[in-house]
Parts: structure tokens; sequence; C-alpha cells
């Protein structure tokens, strides 16, 4: 996991900003736009979401949970709720809520998106593409499932050392080709041996 230091600083420094802003007394002047902060929320929540987003380099899933419980719920909402405690003569509002969701969820939409798109290409540019001709076929979905779908798998050198039998008699030497999930019998002459019956 790689730690981008821009995005870490550029987040640090527009969380002191929104926290300037949201937290002075309502006496000083916070522009607004058409009497409403709304946009100001929508905005800061955006920003901030977008910036945290790509602070870790991991795993899309990890930076999408990560940044939903940390930006959506965890300042999104709690700054409000906070916001309202704290003796500043500001009021918790519940469109200041939904307008910092709103923002935050937008560009997690945003930067979910373009993540997997980049991804996408990487994989390509690197061949890890799906076999020529067979793009619009998901094999994962049970489309285009032939013979090799038959689910008869041969044992792995592993299990076949696990079962094996150090105080067997007779054991083959050679490995005999499956026919149809069944073992093929030998037409060969066993000679004087004596035939198993387990």
């Amino acid at each position: 996991m790689r730690f981008r230091k821009p995005f870490a600083a550029a987040f640090v420094l527009l969380i002191f900003i929104s926290a300037a802003a949201g937290f002075t007394p309502p006496d000083y002047t916070i522009p607004t736009y058409k009497q409403s902060d709304k946009v100001l929320h929508f905005i800061a929540f955006f920003l901030l979401t977008l910036t945290f987003y790509w602070i870790l380099e991991t795993s899309r899933r990890k930076v999408l949970q990560l940044t939903f419980t940390v930006c959506t719920l965890g300042l999104g909402c709690v700054s409000e709720v906070v916001q309202g405690l704290l003796p500043i003569h500001r009021d918790f509002d519940y469109y200041d809520v939904l307008a910092n969701v709103l923002g935050s969820v937008s560009a997690l939409a945003l930067c979910n998106w373009y993540h997997k798109r980049m991804l996408e290409r990487k994989r390509a540019a690197r061949g890890y593409g799906a076999v020529p001709g067979d793009d619009d076929l998901d094999v994962e979905l049970g489309e285009n499932t032939e013979a090799q779908e038959t689910g008869v798998v041969r044992p792995t050198v592993d299990e076949e050392l696990e079962r094996w039998d150090e105080n067997a008699e007779d054991w083959e030497t050679t490995e005999p080709e499956p026919v149809n999930g069944k073992m093929q019998a030998d037409d060969g002459d066993l000679g004087d041996g004596k035939k198993r019956n387990d």
C-alpha cells in the first residue's frame, strides 16, 4: 500500500479550510450563493472526498469503503452534529447534512468510475484482457461454457501424495486416462498378479 503525499497534503489543507469555515461563530461572514451555504457544503465535501480517495493506493474496494466511512459518514454527518453541540451559536441543519452527503457521494461515484476505468486500461496494456474474439462472453456468468466445465478435475501431486500408501502391495506405476469422469479399464496382460478388491 502506497501513500500519495500530494493528495494527503491537499486533504489536510481542505480540512483546515473547511473546519475554519464550519466552526467559526456566525458573526463572521462566509460567502454564500443566493443566501444559501448548501452549495459550499456540496463543493467542500466533493473536494474532501475527491482528495481523500486518492491518498492510499490499495484495492478499489478498500478505498471505496474507507472513503465512504471517513468522508461521507464521518465528516459529512458527524461534523454537523459536532457543530450543533459546540457553543459557537451554530445550529444542526439536516439540509447541510444532505448537501454534505450528496457532495461526498458524487465525488465517490466519480472517483470509483475513474479508478475502475484506469485499472481496466492498465490490464489491457499488460495484455490481461479477454481472449481475442470472446469479448462479449463472460465465463464467470456461465456464458460459453463447454467441455472445460465438466467438473472433472485431475488430482494434484499433493493430493496423490496425501493418499499414498507405502504398504500397498501393488499400486499402479502409470496413470490411466479419465474418460467422462471415470477411469478407463486397462486391457493389458496382468500376468499372475492378484486383483485387489478395495
